[in-house]
């Protein structure tokens, strides 16, 4: 396993994960936007710029299974009120690797958009594109420590028709390189449509946005 973030992410991507061997893992921050928490199968990534005996006092005080202590309530909380920092959901983490030729549907590439999808996303990525078609919007932008991410949006009247699906296969073949999804568990049909293009999961994120 590497040493940095940006090292742990890349060989994630190839298949290759930190040993399940039940322990945290602290690396800093691979820019100032970013932090937060990974979990892999038994074995978690705390990205932060805050004091590793800190993170590792506090995971100490959390009640609950060693392996859970990352992602719990309570230390989430406290990472949270120590960097001013907040958190939305916790992902699902996905990925996929590229894939050669053109897209599955046809795609118009925008400058300024102001789509609610893509004011989310310049907010968590840089390097924001954004590809529309009738009734989706795509959007790629490099995200926690420069990889590459992935967004969808498909119109609430078109939906159940696969088009979901075929926005996320397209990043695929937009990309170059590994694609990244984060997804929260609860939203099913993003998920299913992620899983058919591709996808797989890959362990759980929770990223704390600075206020």
């Amino acid at each position: 396993m590497g040493d940095t973030l940006r090292d742990i992410l890349e060989a994630a991507a190839r298949g290759v994960f930190p040993p399940p061997d039940g322990s945290t893992t602290v690396v800093r921050q691979h820019s100032p936007r970013d932090a937060g928490v990974l979990a892999f199968t038994a074995h978690s990534v705390v990205f932060t710029d805050e004091d590793e005996e800190w993170v590792r006092e506090t995971l100490a005080r959390v009640e609950c299974d060693v392996l859970a202590a990352t992602m719990n309530p309570r230390f989430l909380t406290a990472l949270m009120e120590r960097t001013g920092r907040s958190n939305d959901t916790i992902d699902l983490m996905n990925v996929a690797a590229p894939l050669s030729g053109e897209p599955p549907l046809a795609l118009t590439e925008i400058g300024d958009p102001d789509h609610p999808r893509v004011i989310s996303s310049r907010k968590r990525r840089n390097d924001v594109r954004v590809w529309t078609t009738e009734g989706g919007v795509l959007v790629l932008g490099r995200g926690i420590a420069g990889r590459l991410e992935v967004a969808v949006e498909v119109d609430e009247d078109v939906r159940h028709r696969g088009l979901g699906r075929r926005l996320a296969t397209a990043a695929r073949h937009l990309g170059g390189e590994p694609v990244w999804a984060q997804v929260a568990p609860g939203n099913a049909r993003s998920l299913r449509a992620f899983q058919a293009a591709g996808y797989r999961p890959v362990g759980a994120e929770a990223l704390l946005i600075a206020r």
